[in-house]
């Protein structure tokens, strides 16, 4: 009803609130304005709870000096943040346009059947957390799963509804490159800007292989030291090298299509052609 105020969030209990505060002021003090500190006191409050609840964001405002309107319009802008329970393990499955024509869209309907949840949604257990999620520029390894923001690359319905159940499970998950895996809390909390104390984390990396290479190596002409075979196939026939431009592809290899071509060989009647077929003069 109108002219009835909106009861404040109730506060963390007195034991959290020791705990937290002065974590929140190491956070704070890394920044010259303190309502810069936002951003990584919302993780600090995610680790707590496993999402940003009204305590958590009166907590920031309280600390930060900000009104919880404030705090509440960056808190729901950014889908980092969850706003509802959430489970120990984010899977997000990508199905921007490369993951999805490459299986990502078949990836996530099977595990939607699967898990028996939709998209935002968590199992009961309170494991597995299944979302859609938008690029995460790592297109070469398409299509990706991630977990908890850790990749699983070169994934197909088989292998993910494998992951997901052995994160149920309890047993050991490796993530295709980068850190050791980790509950979403903890993530959160690493996200704050905390040590990472998973062991081998500080060696690990997340960088991108010989695929996220390979472009690079065309454009310089060079022989790519890696060979190209189909992810989810036996090694076969289709691993071939990879040809440098102006060699004809192999035509067993799986993706002859799209290699790069001339302009005039994939669309000579193209305006741009810096030769037209038909008169052997350059385009103006």
């Amino acid at each position: 009803m109108l002219g009835i105020p909106a009861m404040p969030a109730p506060d963390y209990p007195a034991d959290v609130r020791e705990r937290l505060e002065p974590d929140a002021r190491e956070i704070i003090a890394r920044y010259p304005n303190s309502r810069s500190a936002l951003l990584p006191l919302l993780h600090l409050v995610q680790s707590e709870e496993g999402h940003v609840t009204p305590t958590g964001q009166r907590f920031c405002a309280e600390m930060l000096d900000l009104t919880t309107a404030e705090v509440n319009a960056v808190a729901t802008f950014y889908s980092m943040y969850r706003r509802k329970p959430s489970g120990d393990y984010q899977v997000g499955v990508c199905t921007n346009t490369l993951c999805a024509v490459m299986g990502g869209d078949a990836i996530f309907d099977d595990l939607k059947q699967h898990l028996g949840v939709g998209n935002n949604e968590t199992t009961e257990d309170g494991k597995v957390t299944l979302e859609h999620i938008e690029c995460n520029a790592a297109c070469d390894y398409a299509p990706v799963v991630m977990v908890n923001w850790e990749f699983f690359d070169n994934q197909t319905p088989e292998s993910a509804r494998r992951l997901v159940d052995d994160l149920r499970a309890g047993r050991e998950v490796l993530p295709t490159r980068g850190a050791p895996m980790c509950t979403f809390k903890e993530t959160a909390r690493i996200l704050a800007g905390f040590p990472d104390q998973r062991p081998g984390a500080v060696e690990a990396t997340g960088g991108g292989g010989e695929p996220s290479i390979a472009g690079l190596r065309l454009a310089r002409g060079e022989a790519p030291a890696g060979r190209l075979a189909h992810p989810r196939g036996p090694a076969g026939p289709a691993d071939q090298p990879m040809p440098l431009p102006g060699e004809e592809a192999p035509q067993s290899h799986p993706s002859s299509h799209d290699l790069p071509q001339s302009t005039s060989a994939s669309d000579p009647a193209s305006e741009a052609n810096p030769v037209r077929p038909e008169s052997g003069e350059e385009s103006e």
